[in-house]
Formats: C-alpha cells, sequence, structure tokens
C-alpha cells in the first residue's frame, strides 16, 4: 500500500535549494491530515552531509543515493534514481520544485511509474484518505483548477518556487538516513556533461527579497522605483505588461508566467491586479497597493491602498525617506 509523503529535495553544486524546504514545509501540514511521514530524497554526490539539515527542515527520514553518476544533473540518471526507491519503497506523494530540473524528471518519472502528474501547483491539500488535491492556474490564468489522482500512486506534483513557507529550523529533529546504491543501466546514458558554463548574474533574485517595489503600467519613471527601492533596501519588480514593453528584465517579472514571490512588503505601483499577477504575490505578508482606479483588484489583496498617482507617491516617499 502507497504511504508517506516524498520530496525531491533540489541540490545544484551541493547546495540545498530553497524551492525543497519549502515542499519540506506543506509536506509537513499535509502529513500531519493522514499521520503519514514525510521523507526527503536526496541525488547527487558527496551530497550525505545534507541529510541532517533536510531533517531539520521537517524531513523524518532521508533517502540518499550518493553517487558520481549524480554529481551532476542528467535526466536519465537521476530519473534511474528515484523510480528505483519509488519502486522499492511506494509513497503516497511524490513533491517536485517547478524549476527547471523539477519541469524535467517530473514527467520522466509520472511515465515510469505510470501516475499522474499536475504541474505548477499553487496550493495542495490532502483529506484523511490519503488524497490530494492539486490547484493550479488555468485558462491562461483566469481561474484556479483543482485536480486529483484517485486510481493511480504515486500522486505527483510540481510545486512553483517561493509559494509555500518552509518551517524554521529544528536542530534537535532526528531522523532515519538511508542510504541506497543502485545498479545503473548505463546503455542509457546517452547525455554526458563535458562542461557547464555559468552565467554571471548581476542582479538579485526577486524571490529572496524582504521588500519588492513592484511596478505595472502606471509607472512612467522606473528611475523613481529603483530610487525607492534603494532607500529600503529593497528590490523593483515588474508585471509582465512592463517586462513585455522592454522596460524590465523577466527575471523580475512577478505572476504566473513570472515568478512567485512572498516578501515581507510588497508595494505595488500602478498595477491594476490581473489574477495572473495576484497569482505571483497574494501570498506577501503585507501589500501596499497604489493606483488611480478606486476599483482596482489590486484593492482586494491589500492591507493598505492608496488611491492615487504613483508618480506622486513616489515623489512624497522619496522625499521623506
Amino acid at each position: 500500500m502507497a504511504k508517506n509523503i516524498w520530496v525531491f529535495c533540489e541540490q545544484r553544486d551541493g547546495e540545498i535549494q530553497n524551492v525543497a524546504l519549502e515542499l519540506l514545509g506543506v509536506a509537513h501540514e499535509l502529513a500531519e491530515k493522514t499521520n503519514e511521514k514525510v521523507n526527503a530524497v536526496l541525488l547527487g554526490h558527496n551530497v550525505k552531509d545534507k541529510a541532517q539539515m533536510l531533517i531539520a527542515h521537517g524531513a523524518d527520514g532521508v533517502y540518499v543515493v550518493d553517487d558520481e553518476n549524480l554529481e551532476k544533473f542528467v535526466t536519465e540518471p537521476y530519473a534511474q534514481a528515484i523510480t528505483h526507491i519509488a519502486k522499492k519503497y511506494e509513497p503516497n506523494v511524490i513533491l517536485f520544485g517547478a524549476t527547471s530540473i523539477g519541469r524535467d524528471l517530473a514527467p520522466r518519472l509520472s511515465a515510469r511509474l505510470k501516475t499522474g502528474l499536475t504541474a505548477d501547483c499553487t496550493k495542495l491539500e490532502m483529506d484523511e484518505e490519503g488524497n490530494l488535491f492539486m490547484t493550479r492556474p488555468a485558462f491562461g490564468g483566469n481561474l484556479f483548477a483543482t485536480i486529483i489522482c484517485p486510481d493511480s500512486r504515486p500522486q505527483m506534483s510540481t510545486v512553483r518556487p517561493g509559494v509555500m513557507k518552509k518551517l524554521e529550523a529544528d536542530a534537535s529533529r532526528a531522523g532515519e538516513v538511508v542510504v541506497e546504491a543502485l545498479e545503473w543501466d548505463t546503455s542509457k546514458f546517452a547525455v554526458t556533461v563535458l562542461e557547464e558554463v555559468k552565467a554571471e548574474k548581476a542582479e538579485a533574485n526577486i524571490e529572496d527579497a524582504k521588500i519588492l517595489v513592484s511596478c505595472g503600467r502606471g509607472v512612467k519613471n522606473l528611475e523613481s522605483a529603483q530610487e525607492l527601492a534603494s532607500k529600503l533596501h529593497g528590490t523593483v519588480s515588474a508585471s509582465r505588461t512592463l517586462v513585455d514593453a522592454g522596460l524590465v528584465d523577466h527575471a523580475r517579472q512577478v505572476g504566473q508566467t513570472g515568478k512567485t514571490v512572498r516578501p515581507e512588503a510588497y508595494l505595488a505601483f500602478g498595477i491594476s491586479g490581473a489574477i495572473q499577477h495576484l497569482a505571483g504575490m497574494e501570498e506577501s505578508e503585507f501589500i501596499v497597493a497604489v493606483n488611480t482606479d478606486k476599483n482596482a483588484p489590486i484593492f482586494k489583496v491589500a492591507n493598505l491602498g492608496i488611491v492615487a498617482d504613483a508618480e506622486a507617491v513616489f515623489k512624497n516617499l522619496n522625499k521623506l525617506l
């Protein structure tokens, strides 16, 4: 019988990615409903020492496959590793981050395990029978669909980074670490990584920012936004409108086709609040909305709303700070 909730804990160059810790947090909440355990799946080379970190963040146990074939992410070896342990231990649920790695790996596994996959989820819930309810944007983000997989196990989902909240680390937590060894089918290793070239990333990651000054169609002067963000020790982000216009890089886009953020403060200037944008920021801790349209949808999710011209508010705030 399928049992327990698994989280694929993505690591890059030996560093556990934030999305893995976020997924351990939501898995912990789901497991409380069904009295199941949360198991982390850690693949890589020389990564066994990261297992305790995953336990501190909510894992009850960690399955580790530590092998030189997994030093760099290549789809086939990673797929073979997870397929092996999933067939051996039969989990009820497997969660992946909706990253470039997760989006590559999860579909391969769903095919090999003959089960379904719901991609880019923004909400997960579970009933007492262990059925997972997976909610994701649909029809261009104009509504949300909740999907279930009642007839196959494991139930599988990819979840967007920044959507879930990770647990605070508890170093006193104890858990079992199981190291798995595989017999590889190297005849299927069709790809070899010869060289890895990393692009320099000069811009701040909006997913990590505590304060975001976000700009939409109503902002005419991005320099004012940058000045305010600098004074608040924050970062400038934007809606799709400014990205499509070529005024802001896609890496700073918030929304369904951009990034999901959860800052301590989200300052939305000149953003109307289409559902596609709200999907990427509505979990922010405190939302301030500035818009000339008092009926703008952004005000429905804002903690503080200001009906005013964005430029006028920028000007006054920059004078005060």
